[in-house]
């Protein structure tokens, strides 16, 4: 009884969650470990023996040779994009922002909208840098442009959008442009609109650490983990789409402008792939025009799951609620129109 007081008297009122052991049982991660490794050994072989004969078809082997191809391209990507994001959220202090953006809103959203072009920085480190610029006095409109700039057209995404479409070098900049326009777009429409009660802030950091290389590895481990996840599934799930999915269905769908551009841009939102690493996913679903594949790029780093509940969690429901849609609509509009006119 005593233990469970002395854990309830170290969760602090104003912590949003409770500590990771409170009401737990304390057990050795050695003895976890062992378990966890037997269970998956015995999974294995029972998968092995059950599945073998599907594991030699000719299916599952293009099916795999897509996955593994996806997965090995983008790593790199997304390995330097996570470790460069990890040392902007360690080294560089929020409040240097203040000082670097303007006060003006209707001046400060272009400058941060071209400052994610410069700055790497993935989804996930994105939504706690914008808590801590408006924070320390920056226009919410401001950081909310960087929020939606960064991800999407930071030098690190670009690069590999570029290795991803190699014979379509506009590619490159139909996605600069596009993403660029419905960053600055949904800041200047925040400004003009938005209201200070739909926007909750954070009560303490997203990151905490007892010093810059500490936040640094922690910010590391976090963010590759977590992406390095969505991106096995994107992986999984666009080797399925070329593989299970019957052609004439795709070709039904995608020879469809209109229904191709609405398709993909559900899945990007539905896959929540880091955009490190949306291009090789969006350069393998060959059935369908560049115009929804661009679609595709532009909803992807601004829109899907991972980050509406990000948003969700760090400035609350009443802001993503009007946030994401009106963002979804602007990146859909912004890619299909600047799709057709560069591609």
């Amino acid at each position: 009884m005593s233990t469970t007081d002395d854990r309830h008297s170290t969760w602090a009122d104003d912590d949003l969650i409770p500590p990771d052991e409170w009401g737990r049982r304390r057990q050795s991660e050695t003895t976890r470990t062992v378990w966890l490794f037997a269970a998956i050994a015995v999974l294995l072989a029972v998968g092995h023996s059950l599945l073998s004969g599907w594991l030699t078809a000719p299916a599952f082997l293009a099916w795999a040779t897509i996955f593994v191809a996806i997965c090995l391209q983008a790593l790199p990507f997304l390995v330097f994009g996570v470790a460069l994001s990890a040392a902007l959220t360690a080294f560089v202090p929020a409040s240097w922002w203040a000082r670097a953006v303007p006060r003006r809103a209707g001046l400060a959203v272009p400058v941060a909208g071209l400052a994610g072009a410069v700055l790497p920085g993935c989804e996930c480190a994105s939504v706690p840098v914008a808590g801590g610029l408006i924070r320390r006095g920056v226009a919410p409109a401001a950081a909310l442009t960087f929020l939606l700039s960064a991800p999407a057209i930071n030098p690190i995404v670009l690069v590999a959008t570029a290795v991803a479409f190699p014979d379509q070098p506009e590619m490159v900049l139909a996605r600069f442009v596009a993403s660029l326009a419905v960053a600055v777009a949904i800041g200047l429409l925040w400004a003009r609109f938005g209201r200070a009660e739909w926007l909750r802030l954070p009560r303490r950091p997203h990151v905490e650490g007892g010093g810059r290389w500490a936040v640094f590895r922690a910010s590391m481990e976090h963010d590759l983990l977590h992406a390095g996840g969505f991106l096995v599934v994107g992986g999984l799930a666009a080797a399925t789409l070329n593989v299970a999915v019957p052609r004439d269905w795709l070709t039904a769908v995608a020879e469809n402008p209109w229904l191709a551009v609405l398709a993909l841009a559900v899945l990007a939102v539905l896959l929540s792939i880091c955009s490190e690493a949306d291009a090789f996913v969006a350069a393998s679903l060959t059935a369908f025009s560049p115009v929804a594949q661009l679609v595709f790029l532009v909803v992807g780093p601004m829109v899907d799951l991972k980050l509406i509940a990000l948003q969700a969690g760090t400035f609350g429901r009443a802001f993503v609620v009007r946030f994401a849609p009106a963002t979804f609509a602007a990146a859909v509009a912004a890619g299909a129109l600047v799709g057709w006119w560069l591609l």
